[in-house]
Parts: C-alpha cells; structure tokens; sequence
C-alpha cells in the first residue's frame, strides 16, 4: 500500500479508501444489500492487512449502524492513532423539524450521535454530505470550526457541490479565521469527468484532497454494459447517473483489462489513481476480491495509449451527483 498526504494537511491517508456505505443492519437504511457485523468483519479485516487506515462512512449509512458497526470492529481490530475515521453530517436522522442540514443546530447534534455511535472522542475527518443552500454559509463554517476546537475532529471535509459552493465556503472561512475544508469528496470517474471543468482545478490551486466516490461507477466499469446486479436493479438513483453512450468507454476498460489479464476493477481505479488531483478513491467492498482488486490497483501504471483510450470517448453531459 502507498500512503499520501491529505491535500496540504500532514495527515498521511492510504491511496485506497475503504467506503463503509455497505456496512449496516439491512432492515435499517434504504439498501437490502448492506452487511451485517459478522459479515463486515472480515472485510473490514482485509483491508486493514491489506494496508488501508482510510475508513469513510456517514451518519445516515443504514440509520446509523454503519457507524456503529464501523466504530466496533476497528476498535477490537485496529489501534485508534493508526486509522483514519471519517463520516458525514447533513442527511436527516429523525422526523420533524431540524432533522437535516447544515445549521448550527443540527452540526452539533449529529457529530455527538456519530461520536456515540463510532465509540470514539473524535473523528479525523468530518464532512458536510452536501450544501446546505437553506442555510448561511457562516453559521454552517463556524459550528464546524467549533467542532475542531473542541477536539472532536481533526479536519473537516465536504462533499458534491458546485465550485462556486465550494469556494465561497472556503474564502467565508478564510476571512473569518475559521478552519478550512481539507478535502472534496465528489462524483469522479471515467463515466463522469464534468468535475474536470472547476472542481478539481479549484481543488489543485488551493491543496485540497480529492475522494472520489463511486469510482466504478457503481460496478458498471466492472461488467459489461447490459449486466445487471441486485443492487442495479433496486439502485434507482444510479440509473440517472450515466447514459448509454458511456457502452464505449465500459468496452475499452474490458479491452485494455483482458490485454493485461486483470480485472476491469483495477484498470477503472488505474486511471483515477494516475490523476494528479485525486488522493484516495473511495472503493465499495461487499466481497474480498473488491478489496483485492483496489489494492492491486495502487501497482497498476496506464500507458499514455491507455489511457488516451479510455479518455477518448467521453462525451460531456450535465452536472449530476450533486
């Protein structure tokens, strides 16, 4: 495994993220397809002797329970000073008023829930899942300031926005003294390069990390086009996520994946990791061999014919992810 800087921070991250979204009690979140503890576990176990410290997960993972299962297996499997724990803050968590977002309120809440749930008295990295536009930036970026200095998180993160969003949390900070955004986890892969246009330079000019998630797009770099899984067939926010023309781009992964007799899931990944801006991919893992796959990855180096290959057929589409 290969370990790099957080953006500008001396936090040392490995190039390989493991995303806990598919970690939780089924019957207690959207996806019938998560993993209960006794099945996280190893898991959770492999990438941990794989190398990987980078463990990302949120608040609303499956009601709370990827929380609780993430905090419980890496306390019984990892020394705490060794890992990376991050998790996220704006999806609702009950009924009623206040329940979601970015307010005051709301931030001080949830990262004492998370805390609870993690078992632990701080996060490395704390993230807002989106922008909160029902809300002024200056409350939203002094509460998390306040967290920092109350010791409950290390750095602070965000999540996909609009880089105008982006920027005018971060100067709002800046001007005020208040503590920035160390990282942009965003909607990037070879499926989806519209983040290419701002995000990422804007990322790049100011020494913030990037975290892709759905670096497969969803799975669809790692089968052929018409395949379908369980969790594509139930994943009605995904299929508005790509458009048929993306068939070209999925066939040359195959084609430059069977030249080199490896899994597509490393040539997809391949790419992302030979992109100057991304620090860490975010790689989904429900079986051992999607672990295998993104750490043989972090060895893989693209040619240039490669990846102009790969790159080639991308046609620009509208902004989704957001």
């Amino acid at each position: 495994m290969q370990y790099v800087k957080l953006g500008s921070t001396g936090l040392d991250v490995s190039r390989i993220c493991l995303g806990c979204m598919s970690f939780g009690i089924p019957d207690r979140g959207v996806h019938e397809w998560t993993l209960d503890e006794e099945a996280s576990r190893p898991l959770i176990r492999q990438a941990l002797e794989a190398g990987i410290n980078f463990f990302d997960t949120a608040n609303v993972y499956s009601d709370g329970t990827s929380e609780e299962i993430v905090g419980k297996v890496l306390a019984d499997l990892a020394r705490r000073e060794e890992i990376v724990i991050a998790t996220k803050v704006n999806g609702a968590m009950h009924e009623g008023p206040n329940a979601r977002g970015l307010s005051r309120k709301t931030i001080m809440t949830e990262i004492d829930s998370s805390l609870r749930r993690l078992g632990t008295d701080y996060v490395d990295l704390y993230q807002i899942h989106r922008f909160d536009p029902a809300t002024p930036v200056e409350e939203t970026m002094e509460a998390l300031h306040d967290v920092v200095k109350a010791g409950k998180a290390r750095y602070i993160g965000a999540s996909s926005m609009y880089a105008w969003q982006f920027s005018k949390a971060q100067y709002t900070a800046r001007l005020n003294g208040w503590t920035r955004f160390v990282s942009m986890q965003n909607h990037y892969n070879l499926l989806y390069r519209e983040e290419e246009r701002e995000m990422l330079p804007l990322c790049e000019d100011q020494g913030v990390g990037v975290l892709p998630w759905s670096p497969l797009a969803r799975g669809r770099l790692t089968r052929d086009w018409d395949a379908v899984t369980a969790r594509s067939r139930a994943d009605e926010y995904g299929k508005r996520l790509y458009q048929e023309g993306d068939r070209e781009i999925v066939d040359a992964v195959a084609r430059i994946a069977a030249t080199r007799e490896v899994p597509r899931a490393r040539i997809a990944l391949a790419w992302l990791l030979q992109q100057n801006t991304v620090t860490a991919p975010i790689i989904g893992a429900t079986r051992p061999h999607h672990v295998e796959d993104a750490v043989a990855a972090v060895s893989v180096e693209l040619t240039e014919k490669e990846i102009e290959e790969l790159q080639q057929p991308y046609t620009p589409r509208a902004i989704k992810g957001h």
